[in-house]
């Protein structure tokens, strides 16, 4: 009774091994189909274009934020108290030197003047008889002594009429933009009261700066600093004219002042401005275009493109030390040489080894002398 059975699980065994064996067969065949397919198509390439890694002399920067001052500023007030007869003050307009900007009621005053004039007038013509009657020896000297002293008080008056007058006709000390003003006629004011402001056009502006003090230890009077206001404004060159002679002790901040001279970008005064500060020695560096630079839980690298064994164009990953950025440039402190080719436009898609069309080279529009800011 047992043969029957055990014939039968030797015939499913073997049924079992020869579909094993028919199936290993085929999926082998497969695999050599599928690599015999793969060797007759040709190697995937990237294309992208390359650059050149280059030399350029670098001054390391820090910025700092300043304050644009003009070089003439006042706060315009009126010295004596009186009522608003005429009011010239446009915000925002550019007045010259000279410039009729308030002039309070001075009625009383000019009345005051021509009866101070007609008596100088008398005093003077009786001096003049004194004097004539001193010649005949018809008075004495001490009348002639008082004639003249009455005559010296009276243009004194006049004097000082005129002084008042001027100070209540209050006029631009000098080519300036005028500022906000809420004064009318008849308006009364006393004395003292703020009317605008007044800001020197025309001219050089000043930017106040703090710096650290090692930075500030190595400035020098003379020395250039770029200044970039808000928006799209071009940056503006200015020149270090003074340096604080002391360093704040709470902030350990040193001030420092620049001018900008002759150029229409000048900021307004009171704007805000960057200050890029150069700090430490100008040196040679390798500078290469931003996006070669590719940045990874490793570490910055790029693709440095060299040829294999058949000429043909490979990259590699190449581990780089980058540094700050200048313009569409980056500097590279360690790990490539000047001269070396490498992947720019394109590199986020390749991988070590990767074959590479070469589609253009990148060329480096920035010449000369670079100063690149500290990130």
């Amino acid at each position: 009774m047992n043969r029957p059975n055990w014939l039968g699980s030797v015939l499913l065994v073997s049924i079992v091994l020869l579909v094993g064996i028919g199936l290993a067969a085929w999926k082998y065949e497969s695999i050599q189909n599928q690599q015999a397919a793969s060797t007759n198509q040709p190697e995937p390439m990237e294309s992208v274009t390359i650059a050149v890694a280059r030399t350029v002399d670098h001054r390391q920067t820090t910025t700092s934020i300043g304050t644009v001052l003009a070089l003439r500023s006042i706060t315009l007030k009126n010295e004596l108290a009186g009522t608003v007869r005429e009011v010239r003050l446009i915000p925002g307009q550019i007045v010259e030197a000279g410039t009729l900007l308030v002039a309070l009621d001075v009625s009383v005053e000019e009345a005051e003047l021509r009866a101070q004039e007609a008596q100088a007038a008398l005093t003077k013509s009786v001096l003049t008889r004194r004097q004539h009657l001193s010649q005949e020896l018809a008075t004495t000297q001490e009348e002639v002594d008082r004639a003249r002293a009455d005559l010296d008080v009276a243009q004194a008056q006049i004097v000082r009429t005129k002084a008042i007058i001027a100070k209540k006709t209050i006029r631009a000390p000098f080519r300036a933009r005028v500022g906000m003003a809420d004064v009318h006629p008849g308006q009364y004011l006393d004395e003292g009261t703020l009317l605008t402001t007044l800001q020197g056009v025309g001219e050089a502006v000043h930017v106040d700066f703090t710096v650290a003090q090692q930075v500030a230890a190595g400035l020098r009077v003379g020395e250039a600093v770029d200044v970039l206001a808000a928006g799209d404004s071009p940056t503006v060159m200015a020149k270090i004219v003074a340096l604080d002679a002391r360093v704040d002790p709470t902030t350990r901040n040193a001030m420092i002042r620049a001018r900008i001279e002759g150029t229409s970008n000048v900021p307004a005064p009171g704007a805000s401005v960057r200050v890029r500060i150069p700090v430490g020695p100008q040196r040679t560096v390798v500078a290469i275009p931003i996006s070669a630079l590719r940045k990874g839980p490793g570490g910055d690298q790029v693709f440095v493109i060299a040829p294999d064994k058949d000429g043909r164009n490979r990259v590699h990953i190449r581990q780089v030390e980058s540094g700050p950025m200048f313009g569409d440039e980056i500097i590279v402190h360690a790990g490539l040489t000047a001269g070396e080719q490498i992947a720019a436009v394109g590199s986020f898609k390749l991988r070590e080894g990767i074959l590479i069309a070469i589609a253009e080279a990148v060329e480096n529009t920035s010449k000369g002398n670079h100063e690149a800011g500290t990130p």
